[in-house]
């Protein structure tokens, strides 16, 4: 049962257990050598983003101008402080995301999504190529009301762009955020650790009309 993975999210009585205490993790980057947790800068803001396998997901961002830190986790679901191998099963409901903490003064949101909306296919439902399962599901988990907006204007406006392309619909899930829990430490700035790593995702390459619905 443990090692099923579902494409079913579970509810209070079906998810795993999990665990009151957070995982061991990093507590630097490996890149920037910044702190994973914090306290960071004044002016910071942070954004959540599901993607699919969250190790590809974070050096999109980690690349970027104007992004202070990046770190892999787990949110959207029921389990507390899940394990990679417990998120896997889909019976925690969490889904593997990236926390991306940015100088909105240098990188707006706005363009963060647009590499969210580019950087993968959110129109597969419970998988992201040949990841398979809830974990892998699009999501962005917005932490206030400006947020919000800025992603369903953005959505609206790639699902414009993606049926003028002949694409489908987007699935992708806009939703508050809960608690983000840190993924182990091994899956922290994996690709810069393991440069040959595996890195499953891959953009419709359908060009997002940011500044459509959406104020950069």
């Amino acid at each position: 049962m443990l090692f099923r993975k579902s494409h079913d999210l579970p509810t209070a009585e079906t998810a795993l257990p999990g665990r009151s205490t957070p995982l061991p993790t990093d507590e630097v980057h490996f890149v920037t050598g910044r702190s994973l947790k914090g306290p960071h800068p004044d002016g910071i803001e942070a954004a959540i983003f599901g993607m699919g396998c969250f190790w590809g997901v974070e050096r999109k961002f980690w690349t970027l101008p104007g992004v202070w830190v990046t770190a892999v986790g787990y949110s959207g679901g029921i389990t507390p402080n899940p394990t990679y191998e417990e998120t896997c099963t889909g019976l925690t409901g969490q889904a593997e995301v990236v926390q991306v903490v940015f100088n909105p003064g240098e990188i707006s949101y706005a363009e963060l999504l647009k590499v969210f909306w580019e950087g993968h296919d959110p129109t597969q439902g419970m998988r992201q190529g040949n990841d398979v399962g809830s974990t892998y599901r699009s999501a962005i988990y917005y932490l206030n009301d400006d947020q919000k907006a800025q992603a369903e204007a953005s959505r609206d406006a790639y699902q414009s762009a993606l049926a003028k392309a002949g694409r489908g619909e987007i699935t992708t899930e806009i939703a508050p955020a809960g608690p983000f829990y840190y993924a182990e430490g091994y899956h922290q700035g994996y690709l810069a650790k393991n440069p040959a790593g595996y890195c499953g995702i891959g953009g419709t390459g359908v060009v997002c009309p940011i500044g459509v619905g959406v104020e950069a």
